[in-house]
């Protein structure tokens, strides 16, 4: 396969590399803690940018090395700002994925067996110290970005923990991640951390608009995706919208679910070419789980992602008893869900396992 054919692991289908994304948005706090350090001349080596996947950690990271790489400490409109003509040299460069001061550690494509490996191994890691004496050469500054650190699997993540414990001159390592926790203590200790905040209303509808995606007004857009443009564009590719309608349908009579429904349902999530529907639906389902949960604790929620939905969960889960009920359900179905694609279980029986499953918990705390 040719190195264009090779899916990028740090790129979500249907939107711009983060290095290509014009505007960052929704991300002004992370953005001034970063400049707050560089102008008082606290520039850490290690930077760990975490926060919710989608919602614009990597982009952050590739403005962060662009404003370090163009070596334009005033910003582009002479106050200190992450922004950087996009025709500048170093720009340029970084958005064609040359840039000779800047190496990417993600996930490698496997040549055996023609899929992306599911961590990121220590070969991937062991190129950094070479990087970092071919790199030094001009004197200039570099930059490492790690997407997604979570990812690493340990020798890795103990090789790029040696790298910043004793980091070269002029070298900053930039870490994304969207579970931190999963990381060493050692490698969250040696990092500052700038925290993504999920996106509002507005700014995800300007930064759909600006990955191709215009959208009216969504109600039930902002709502499934949580502040995430990843999880919108998702949603927006895969038919998420009418597919979650279609699961709320299902569900409305709970505790009594529309068999026939719920059928057709499964059936479509089986067969060939199913596979983004079979995973988009068990999504789906434990949103709409976790939802109920949340709606036993904080009553009906003021926004909803189908018609009716918002009715549903405040009947369904009317207190912290049944929001309980919900919470380990979800864990549980979670748990099934994963060991079901595993050993590759039948996805139409899977998905009706688990509506029944669900069906079982609100005739449960119906009855209780």
């Amino acid at each position: 396969m040719s190195d264009d054919a090779v899916p990028e692991p740090d790129r979500v289908a249907g939107a711009p590399h983060p290095r290509q994304t014009a505007a960052l948005f929704g991300q002004a706090q992370a953005e001034a803690g970063f400049l707050d350090a560089f102008t008082a001349g606290r520039l850490h080596s290690g930077w760990l940018i975490t926060g919710p996947r989608g919602v614009g950690k990597a982009t952050l990271a590739w403005k962060i090395a662009t404003f370090l790489l163009a070596d334009q400490p005033t910003g582009l409109f002479g106050d200190p700002s992450l922004a950087v003509d996009p025709e500048h040299p170093d720009a340029r460069l970084i958005q064609s994925g040359a840039h000779p001061r800047l190496s990417l550690i993600r996930r490698p494509w496997d040549e055996k067996t023609k899929k992306l490996k599911s961590e990121i191994t220590v070969d991937a890691v062991r190129n950094i110290k070479s990087f970092f004496h071919m790199s030094a050469a001009d004197g200039g500054r570099r930059v490492v970005i790690v997407d997604a650190a979570d990812e690493l699997n340990r020798n890795a993540a103990n090789a790029i923990l040696k790298e910043l414990e004793e980091p070269p001159a002029l070298t900053t390592i930039l870490l994304v991640a969207h579970q931190p926790s999963r990381l060493l203590p050692t490698i969250r200790s040696r990092c500052r951390e700038l925290r993504c905040v999920r996106l509002g209303a507005e700014d995800l509808q300007q930064a759909l608009a600006q990955a191709g995606h215009p959208v009216a007004q969504s109600e039930s857009l902002a709502t499934l995706a949580g502040g995430s443009i990843g999880d919108a564009i998702r949603l927006l590719s895969h038919d998420g919208l009418s597919l979650y309608a279609e699961l709320v349908k299902t569900l409305n009579g709970l505790p009594r679910v529309d068999r026939p429904s719920a059928l057709r349902l499964a059936d479509t999530c089986a067969g060939r070419g199913a596979d983004v529907r079979f995973g988009m639906t068990l999504d789906l389902i434990d949103l709409f789980l976790s939802r109920a949960a949340r709606a036993g604790l904080m009553g009906e929620p003021s926004t909803q992602g189908a018609p009716g939905e918002a009715r549903l969960l405040a009947r369904i889960a009317p207190d912290a008893r049944a929001a309980r009920a919900w919470a380990q359900l979800q864990q549980e179905l979670t748990d099934r869900s994963r060991h079901g694609r595993a050993v590759n279980l039948d996805p139409a029986a899977l998905i009706l396992d688990m509506i029944f499953k669900i069906e079982e918990t609100a005739n449960a705390t119906a009855v209780a």
